[in-house]
C-alpha cells in the first residue's frame, strides 16, 4: 500500500465490528459435535475466537458484535465470562444469536446473517462496518486496512492474501486493476487471474470486509430479494457490488503487526489435519504464530488454575515428569510421564511412564500409566485407561475413532475408553 494511504483519521466510536461466528465447521469432525468452530480450543488456553477478538481489541476497535448460531452455548459462555470491556467508555463485546427477525428461518449464509441482524446497524448507527470471519487464525492490525478503506473513499474493502496460482484454485480469487480496484470475483476457477505485476500469484479472498454502512444495507436488501442468491458475501454480495461501486482490495501481506517481523500470519484451519498442523507449528523453535509478542498479546479469560507442575525424577526407572518442545497450560500435572511436541490445555494430568508425542490434549484430560499416544487430538473430559495405545495402528483406531486423511486420531469429548 502506498505511503499516502497510511494516513487517515477516524472516530473509532463510528466503527462497528461484526464477527461471523455461527459456522458449523463440519470438516473439523468430532471437535464441532458439541461446539461452534470459533469455540474450538487453540494453543492450550485459548479459543479460536480469542485470536480474532484480540486483533480488534489490539487495534483499538472496541465496539464488537459476535453473530452466533450453530451450537453456540460454549461460545456465548466463553465470551460472556472472558471478554468484558468498559461500558463507561462505550466499549462492548456482545453475542447476537439468530433470532428469525426476517422470517421463520435461521441464517442462510454469511450475508443473510448480517441482513437478519441489521437492527444492530440501525441501533448503533456506525459510519463503517468491519465484517470479519470468526473461525480463522490470523494476526492483523485492522487499523491499517481501515485507513486504506477511508482514504480511498471505498464503499467496500476486501482483505486478500497472495497465494500461488495452483493454491488459488481452491479459493475465491479477486481480479484487480493496477490501482487495487476490484473488477471481478472468481469462485474456485481452474485458471484464476494473476496479480498485476506478479506473475504466478493470485489474490485469494480472506472473507474479511469493511463496508460503508449505507452501501452494506442497500446491497443486503437487494441480495435478500434475489431468489437465486446463496446469500454469501463472497459468492453473491461482492460480485454484485463490483460493477458500479467503489470496491477495493487490501493486500494482507502489506499489513504489519507491531512487534512482528515478516509477512502476516493467516491460516485456514478448517480440517483436522490443518488444525493439527497449526498446533504443531506452535511448539516449533520459531513458530510462525507467536504467542509471546508483548506488543500484540492474545487475550482470553483469567484462570485461577495453579502453575503447571512436573514431578518425579527417577531416571533409573524412566519415571521422569518432563515436557520438551511443548505448550503446557495452567493446572497441568506431569507426574512421571513424558511429553514431546504436544499442546496441553488446562488441568491435564499425565501419569507415570506415559508417553505423549505430537498430540493436542484439551481440558481435564487424564492419561493413565503406561499410556502411549501419538498424533492424537483428545477432547475434554476424557480419561485414558492405563496401558492404552492410540495412534500406532490406524486400522485398529479407525474401528473406534475418527481418523483424518493425514492419520490424526480424534477422541471426542467425554468418550468412554475401555481398558486394554
Amino acid at each position: 500500500m502506498p505511503e499516502n494511504l497510511l494516513r487517515a483519521d477516524y472516530d473509532q466510536t463510528k466503527i462497528l465490528v461484526m464477527i461471523l461466528a455461527g459456522g458449523e465447521g463440519r470438516r473439523l469432525g468430532p471437535l464441532t459435535y458439541e461446539r461452534a468452530k470459533p469455540a474450538v480450543p487453540f494453543g492450550g488456553r485459548y479459543r479460536i475466537i480469542d485470536i480474532v477478538l484480540s486483533n480488534f481489541v489490539n487495534s483499538g476497535l472496541h465496539r464488537i458484535k459476535v453473530l452466533t448460531q450453530y451450537k453456540s452455548g460454549s461460545l456465548d459462555e466463553h465470551i460472556a465470562r472472558s471478554w468484558r470491556l468498559s461500558s463507561i467508555l462505550d466499549a462492548f463485546i456482545e453475542t447476537v444469536p439468530a433470532q428469525q427477525r426476517t422470517g421463520k428461518s435461521w441464517f442462510k449464509g454469511s450475508a443473510d446473517a448480517v441482513y437478519q441482524t441489521q437492527n444492530v446497524l440501525t441501533d448503533e448507527s456506525p459510519e463503517n462496518v468491519c465484517i470479519f470471519g470468526g473461525d480463522h487464525v490470523y494476526k492483523m492490525d485492522v487499523r491499517q486496512m481501515l485507513q486504506a478503506h477511508l482514504v480511498r473513499d471505498a464503499e467496500v474493502t476486501v482483505a486478500a492474501i497472495p497465494v500461488s496460482k495452483e493454491e488459488a484454485r481452491s479459493f475465491g480469487v479477486i481480479e484487480v486493476d493496477e490501482g487495487g480496484r476490484i473488477i471481478a470475483f472468481h469462485e474456485k476457477v481452474q485458471d484464476p487471474p494473476e496479480m498485476p505485476g506478479r506473475p504466478g500469484m493470485c489474490l485469494a479472498s480472506m472473507g474479511n470486509y469493511i463496508f460503508r454502512t449505507r452501501a452494506l444495507l442497500d446491497v443486503l436488501e437487494a441480495d435478500a430479494a434475489s431468489e437465486t442468491s446463496s446469500h454469501d458475501f463472497g459468492k453473491d454480495v461482492i460480485p454484485r457490488l463490483v460493477k458500479g461501486s467503489r470496491v477495493f482490495v487490501y493486500d494482507f501481506h502489506q499489513n504489519r503487526v507491531p512487534g512482528e517481523e515478516g509477512l502476516g500470519y493467516w491460516r485456514d484451519i478448517g480440517t483436522i489435519d490443518a488444525y493439527w498442523a497449526a498446533q504443531m507449528d506452535l511448539v516449533s523453535i520459531q513458530p510462525a504464530f507467536n504467542f509471546y509478542n508483548k506488543d500484540w498479546p492474545i487475550r482470553t479469560g483469567i484462570s485461577h488454575d495453579p502453575p503447571a507442575k512436573f514431578v518425579f525424577r527417577d531416571e533409573a526407572n524412566a519415571r521422569v515428569g518432563i515436557a520438551t518442545e511443548s505448550l503446557v497450560s495452567l493446572g497441568c500435572i506431569i507426574s512421571g510421564g513424558r511429553i514431546h511436541r504436544s499442546v496441553l490445555s488446562n488441568r491435564v494430568r499425565v501419569n507415570s511412564f506415559a508417553h505423549i508425542e505430537e498430540c493436542v490434549l484439551f481440558e481435564d484430560v487424564k492419561i493413565g500409566r503406561h499410556v502411549k499416544l501419538r498424533r492424537c487430538i483428545v477432547d475434554k473430559d476424557v480419561e485414558i485407561p492405563p496401558g492404552t495405545e492410540i495412534g500406532f495402528n490406524l486400522e485398529e483406531d479407525k474401528k473406534k475413532w475418527y481418523v483424518s486423511e493425514g492419520g490424526i486420531v480424534v477422541i471426542p469429548k467425554r468418550a468412554k475408553i475401555e481398558s486394554p
